[in-house]
């Protein structure tokens, strides 16, 4: 690992180390920098993995949550297009804390995880305020041991501070009774146990 970067032992996720995290203006910041607008194709099809999932298995009707939405909070605007009923948070640039006074049919985070100081809270956040057999959504890029570490364009962000693999994934699901749907490099789907 990089001298910034060491394994967990536990659930082998890739942890950076406190010294080197950005303070919350610095973050801010950075993710100000970020060209992330609704209507740009590409950002549309990178992000499309969810908003096909949430359009082919849920209705308008449902209740989503789109959590860490960002500067450009392309899922919801994809969503709320096809008359979705989709919330925003993000504690930047929507902090709107009534969203943690429902519960959510799923719940979308598209490039979030990886910048969690405290991965183990959030998550449990995020599983209580889905409902029974309520889906979450994610998007982050696993790391996998072929990947040569050092040269690994996505842990040079320096907002990236928890970085996982498949077996952090298996981990969380695991210790959070969560049933593991779908697991690729870049997408994850677990639904959440009643």
């Amino acid at each position: 690992m990089d001298t910034h970067f060491y394994d967990c032992d536990t659930c082998k996720a890739i942890v950076k180390h406190k010294k080197h995290h950005l303070t919350p203006t610095e973050e801010k910041a950075h993710y100000e920098c970020h060209n992330n607008d609704v209507e740009d194709i590409g950002y549309q099809k990178f992000t499309m993995p969810i908003t096909k999932y949430v359009l082919d298995n849920f209705l308008p009707e449902h209740i989503g949550l789109d959590f860490g939405s960002g500067t450009g909070p392309v899922i919801s605007s994809m969503l709320e297009k096809n008359n979705y009923n989709i919330v925003q948070y993000d504690p930047f640039f929507t902090p709107n804390e009534k969203i943690f006074d429902t519960t959510y049919d799923y719940i979308v985070s598209c490039e979030v995880f990886e910048h969690f100081t405290n991965p183990k809270l959030e998550i449990d956040r995020l599983i209580r305020l889905l409902k029974p057999n309520g889906i979450l959504l994610i998007m982050t890029l696993l790391y996998k041991n072929t990947i040569d570490f050092k040269t690994w364009y996505y842990k040079n962000d320096p907002t990236h501070i928890f970085m996982y693999r498949s077996e952090t994934i298996e981990y969380i699901a695991k210790e959070k009774r969560l049933d593991i749907l779908e697991l690729t490099d870049r997408c994850i789907v677990l639904k959440k146990i009643r």
